[in-house]
């Protein structure tokens, strides 16, 4: 297997367990030529989902580092055209629990100064957000289940539209929340959580929810999270399994739509 750089491997797509070769991608209307990703993955269940497929049919390479294991440095040293920091269980103020948050949060910071495209989700948006500025800190209550984000005006307008339009609750799975960073826009809210999706133009971009989801592999959160789960008795894991049967064809129909636009309008 072909060495990405010393003493690691290359990582492997979620689905195909193929090691994920990069490509050259075609030119499509944005300015900006996505032919490398790098994805930060906390969990292993918690990867790219129906994001991955776009990135393909883009000819994106796409390169999986997981924290924790893999040399994040690599992403500094040699920047990607766009990463994306998925989500995971921890907080975005435990680099004293987890020292490689620090590297990781020095990334993000490079990142915004110089404006290149960068999607947080869930952790990620959190890091994202303290990155900018605002403080992340622990929520009244869990928000895990599904539900539609109530979109801002200036969310209507942008590629978060179509999960208005489509009508597609998405997931939510989180404990913390953070302030709206400064220079940010609010696009979406839940009653529980106010911000839950921000921009910063149109190369940052910072999802408290879950829009990757797709129904396969859910069971895969089921099990992850079976002792945080097992905490709290009010929800419901059939539920939440019947609920994942209903919404991901449509949630992932809306994602797939936002997500090429978003990338479309990249500068």
């Amino acid at each position: 297997m072909k060495r990405l750089w010393p003493g690691k491997q290359a990582s492997v797509g979620p689905q195909s367990g193929e090691p994920v070769l990069f490509r050259r991608k075609h030119p499509t209307g944005s300015s900006v030529m996505i032919r490398r990703v790098d994805v930060i993955r906390h969990v292993h269940f918690e990867d790219l989902g129906s994001l991955q497929a776009v990135l393909s049919a883009r000819s994106s390479a796409i390169r999986y580092l997981n924290a924790g294991i893999d040399d994040l440095t690599s992403i500094g040293d040699d920047p990607p055209d766009l990463l994306v920091v998925m989500g995971g269980p921890l907080s975005a103020n435990d680099e004293h629990r987890y020292p490689w948050l620090t590297p990781m949060l020095r990334i993000l910071e490079q990142r915004v100064a110089v404006n290149r495209p960068t999607l947080g989700i869930c952790l990620g948006a959190q890091l994202l957000a303290r990155v900018l500025g605002a403080a992340v800190r622990v929520g009244q209550s869990k928000e895990i289940g599904w539900s539609p984000v109530t979109l801002t005006e200036a969310g209507l307008r942008s590629p978060m539209r179509h999960f208005s339009a489509r009508n597609a609750p998405v997931l939510h799975w989180h404990g913390e929340t953070f302030d709206l960073p400064p220079g940010a826009t609010l696009l979406g809210s839940t009653e529980a959580y106010r911000n839950q999706a921000f921009s910063r133009g149109p190369n940052l971009l910072g999802l408290q929810c879950h829009v990757e989801v797709q129904q396969p592999d859910f069971e895969r959160w089921l099990i992850g999270h079976a002792g945080e789960l097992s905490g709290i008795p009010s929800i419901s894991i059939n539920g939440l399994r019947a609920d994942a049967i209903r919404y991901c064809g449509g949630l992932e129909l809306a994602a797939t739509a936002m997500f090429n636009e978003w990338l479309d309008a990249l500068v």
